[in-house]
């Protein structure tokens, strides 16, 4: 089973009043030489931080990376949400990744490569492509979830702790759309755009065929098709075929859970996105819980979309845990 590579991060400053972060969400600053950039340490990077977001319609990058050689590494850059500095030195004391938070500012990742050749960076970047994407990805995480718990719409979870035994945690704006027994829909729905959480359970097969691939696709096909209607008459959501879903086995804190990435589309319409499901054990067992995130915005990019509602399904909690 994989792992989210959830970095144990130390604090810089300890004590000290920090600033708040400064740029766009899914934003990396990356210090480093502009020879080095341009070479192959430069491309490792990119092909990790700036491939091709997964499961979207057009190509849009994991994230926007900004060059910043290291004499230019002043204030305004130092204050970034995401930053990663390479030391590149080959007097440098010490060869190594460094994950670090709220050196400069809060809340903040900053990753440090020390290597003493720009090939050695390289090595080290493409041997912890994983760690490094990941470290950055729950940072963005973290940071949607603190300001959902911040401003969030504190009915919707009891609401949905009644439906499946537990819920994520929805900011201002989100409406609990439609309940039932066994499924709940939370959407913000805006003029041209909708973020959408649909919440459901399914009784347990108690064997590893709750959580393949063919049975996660299957259940949330019937449950969709049951549940969420299209615009037209005898339309529906569906999962897409065009580009089949793939299903990856993670485990986030205290719970292990089938992660599935996909296309959603509406059976006899022309609507479609992308979404992102998990799946897990009830409390006692019994029932295949699944929270299933998903978008609608045929204007616009849908990246930020995607991670900003896809971040809500990591803050589900248990009732006893929640509020």
């Amino acid at each position: 089973m994989a792992l989210l590579a959830l970095v144990s991060c130390k604090s810089g400053k300890s004590g000290k009043l920090l600033p708040s972060v400064s740029g766009k969400a899914g934003e990396v600053v990356v210090v480093m030489e502009k020879p080095a950039w341009e070479g192959e340490c430069g491309a490792a990077v990119r092909d990790i931080l700036a491939s091709d977001t997964p499961y979207l319609a057009q190509r849009e990058p994991l994230y926007n990376l900004v060059n910043v050689t290291p004499s230019n590494f002043v204030n305004i850059f130092q204050v970034h949400r995401n930053i990663v500095v390479f030391v590149i030195d080959p007097q440098a004391p010490e060869e190594g990744i460094k994950y670090q938070s709220d050196i400069w500012a809060r809340p903040q990742c900053v990753i440090w490569v020390n290597a003493p050749t720009d090939a050695r960076a390289t090595e080290m970047v493409k041997e912890n492509a994983r760690v490094i994407s990941e470290t950055i990805e729950q940072a963005e995480r973290d940071r949607i979830v603190a300001n959902t718990l911040r401003y969030e719409e504190a009915s919707i979870f009891p609401a949905v702790s009644e439906v499946i035994g537990g819920s994520p945690h929805f900011p201002s704006g989100y409406k609990l759309k439609k309940r039932t027994a066994d499924f709940a829909w939370v959407a913000d729905e805006k003029q041209y755009t909708m973020q959408g959480v649909l919440l459901y359970k399914t009784p347990a097969l108690g064997d590893e065929r709750d959580f393949s691939l063919e049975r996660l696709v299957e259940v949330r096909n019937e449950v969709l098709r049951l549940n969420v209607p299209g615009m037209l008459d005898n339309s529906y959501m569906t999962t897409s075929t065009f580009l089949p879903p793939s299903v990856e086995f993670l485990k986030y804190k205290d719970r292990n859970f089938a992660q599935l990435r996909g296309f959603w589309e509406v059976s006899g319409d022309f609507m479609g996105g992308p979404f992102v499901s998990h799946s897990f054990y009830s409390a006692d067992g019994q029932w295949v819980i699944t929270e299933d995130a998903f978008v609608y915005a045929p204007k616009y990019d849908k990246r930020q979309y995607l991670r900003q509602v896809e971040s809500l399904l990591y803050s589900f909690e248990w009732p006893e845990k929640g509020k």
